[in-house]
C-alpha cells in the first residue's frame, strides 16, 4: 500500500497516518511535495496557540472530503514533524492524497 509512499501507511483497521512536515505561516495552505520521508504541507495559519494544527486538521478534512473528526493528530501538536491519522477514507480520497505529493 505504502511503496513509494514512506510518509502514508494504511493500517489493518483501514485507517490511514500521514507523517507530515509543516511549515506553518506561509502566504498559503498548500502542498509543498516531499521532504525526505514526509509530505510538505504549507500552512497559513501562524504556530500559535494550536492554529497550525487546527489549519491542518481543516485542510485535510476539506481536501479529502471527510469530517474533521476523522482527521487527529497522533503526535507532533508543538513540532513541525506531525503525524496524522485519518479514518474511513475512500479509494478516492486516497488517490487524492497520493497525488499531493506530486506522483
Amino acid at each position: 500500500m505504502n511503496a513509494g509512499h514512506p510518509w502514508l501507511r494504511q493500517a489493518a483497521d483501514g485507517s490511514v497516518t500521514l507523517s507530515l512536515h509543516i511549515q506553518p505561516g506561509a502566504s498559503r495552505t498548500q502542498s509543498a511535495g516531499l521532504h525526505g520521508e514526509a509530505l510538505k504541507l504549507r500552512l497559513a495559519a501562524p504556530p500559535v496557540d494550536g492554529k497550525a494544527n487546527t489549519c491542518l486538521v481543516a485542510f485535510l478534512a476539506e481536501f479529502l472530503g471527510c469530517p474533521k473528526s476523522t482527521v487527529e493528530l497522533v503526535s507532533g501538536a508543538s513540532s513541525r514533524q506531525k503525524r496524522v491519522r485519518i479514518a474511513g477514507l475512500s479509494a478516492a480520497a486516497l488517490d487524492k492524497l497520493r497525488a499531493l505529493a506530486g506522483d
